[in-house]
């Protein structure tokens, strides 16, 4: 696909091929985000078709968490040794088998067991999904890209607890598992016909970093995990402070051998030297923690503060999605013209002045103005995802994509685990209550709050507007502009 274009006559198009494929990835890319968010409105009702505790039962999503913790890492790696088509392939199938399988689980251990094969796949899909579309777009092209490929990391989470309560209201909980399979069969179909075919290995085959591997992908695993039971245990919790030092040990490993190893490793932490990557990430990192974090408190604060059902609870989420939805592709449309410096503290204010709302809000407030502060946050996470993911592809050379797309995976990961054990913890008053008032719901909604001040200042460093692209046939100008303009 050519992305030359003349002189002055605006960005590359972004022709049918490469909306063909970002349509097909996006098919695949979107179904783990939602069976997540999905299967986490069912625990209570798993726990009781399988008479488990909630202790037992919530290893459903640990157990899946886990999974694609450890499956993410390797991702890179991977589509570089084995090539992306046929590692896109074999996610997605390993994605459906597990579905099919949870949808037969007999009890709670074997739904688990389940579980942790789907999350192997779906850890797979997602950093695969990023990396094909980032090479297929160009420079050119990234942030428009962005914007439609990133959809699914902001919209699914919304629209899952909607789809969880429908289907809970209305079918048994198979269901909850048998949805994804006619989508995982089309994704794989259609990847099968669309998807380029793997280019013949060039050169000797790229060896797997095993000791990258042993450190990194335990590391991230142990730390979800510690993140995963803070909400409910506490920070100081045996379990909590146990996972969290064995997560850095291993990072801290990890860090020595990667800087100091003659091979490819793992993970290429020289990247993090970039100002402009530096910043891309942590801004993936902080929009992790604020959108799983609001994801988390909207649903409980409309059940237990204004009292209403899990669907209508789910429902009321629809603003955030739908603000999300429009504000991805404009947003992503902008950054190839006047770059992410401008759109991602413009976006990270939108989403304070949101989540500001509700820190004010109470039993008695106008749903009104909670569907306006909503579809404003979700505007603003609209214009932050899409230019800080181009952002990511634009600080990095082209063989270091897979690399930075496993980075960026784990540190929004990363930040939406510690996002959802912060507020979990604020709700609970730090351990000494177990069920929330108004007033904890308001302590836990300034969290999103100070992740988009800390948003908003790292966005001033990311790449500012590109510079125009020469004629193919013309020699550059001797007043050509800097690629973008870090001043």
């Amino acid at each position: 696909m050519s992305e030359t274009k003349a002189a002055g006559s605006g960005p590359a198009r972004l022709d049918a091929a490469l909306l063909t494929l970002v349509g097909v990835m996006v098919l695949g890319g979107m179904m783990s985000y939602l069976d997540a968010t999905i299967v986490n409105v069912g625990i209570s009702t798993l726990g009781g078709e399988f008479h488990a505790p909630l202790a037992t039962i919530e290893w459903v999503t640990t157990g899946y968490l886990l999974a694609v913790a450890l499956a993410i890492p390797l991702a890179g790696w991977a589509v570089v040794r084995f090539g992306a088509k046929r590692m896109w392939l074999l996610g997605l199938t390993v994605f459906l088998i597990g579905s099919t399988l949870c949808a037969f689980a007999w009890n709670s251990e074997s739904l688990i067991a389940f579980r942790v094969v789907q999350g192997l796949g779906g850890g797979m899909v997602d950093p695969i999904m990023m990396t094909v579309v980032a090479g297929a777009a160009g420079p050119a092209r990234i942030g428009r890209v962005m914007g439609l490929v990133s959809v699914p990391i902001t919209l699914g989470p919304v629209v899952g607890p909607i789809v969880g309560g429908l289907l809970l209201d209305n079918f048994s909980w198979q269901w909850m598992f048998l949805v994804n399979i006619p989508f995982a069969l089309a994704a794989i179909v259609l990847a099968a016909r669309v998807l380029p075919a793997d280019p013949p290995p060039s050169g000797a085959p790229v060896p797997l970093d095993a000791l990258g591997v042993a450190l990194l992908s335990p590391g991230f695993a142990a730390i979800v995990f510690a993140l995963s039971q803070a909400g409910g245990h506490g920070f100081g919790s045996p379990e909590v402070i146990i996972g969290l030092a064995v997560g850095i040990v291993l990072f801290a490993g990890y860090a020595v051998h990667a800087l100091r190893t003659t091979g490819t490793p793992l993970l290429n932490l020289r990247l993090f030297a970039s100002k402009g990557f530096s910043a891309s990430v942590t801004t993936m990192f902080l929009l992790g923690g604020g959108l799983f974090s609001l994801l988390f408190l909207l649903p409980l604060y409309y059940q237990q503060v204004h009292g209403h059902s899990v669907l209508e609870s789910g429902l009321l989420l629809a603003p955030l999605g739908l603000g999300t939805l429009i504000g991805m592709p404009v947003a992503g449309n902008l950054a190839d013209r006047i770059g992410a410096r401008r759109l991602v503290p413009s976006g990270a204010l939108l989403i304070g002045a949101g989540a500001l709302v509700f820190t004010g809000s109470d039993a008695g407030t106008s749903q009104i103005a909670l569907t306006a502060a909503q579809l404003a946050a979700g505007f603003g996470m609209g214009l932050v995802g899409a230019p800080t993911m181009g952002s990511v592809y634009k600080t990095v050379p082209g063989d270091a994509v897979a690399g930075a797309t496993g980075a960026v995976f784990i540190l929004n990961q990363i930040g939406a685990s510690l996002g959802i054990a912060v507020v979990a913890l604020i709700l609970q008053g730090g351990g000494s209550r177990t069920t929330p008032t108004a007033d904890t719901f308001t302590d836990a909604f300034w969290w999103p709050v100070a992740a988009a001040v800390v948003v908003f200042v790292a966005g001033l460093l990311l790449p500012g507007k590109p510079r125009p692209e020469p004629a193919a046939d013309a020699e550059p100008a001797a007043d050509t502009e800097p690629v973008s303009d870090h001043a």
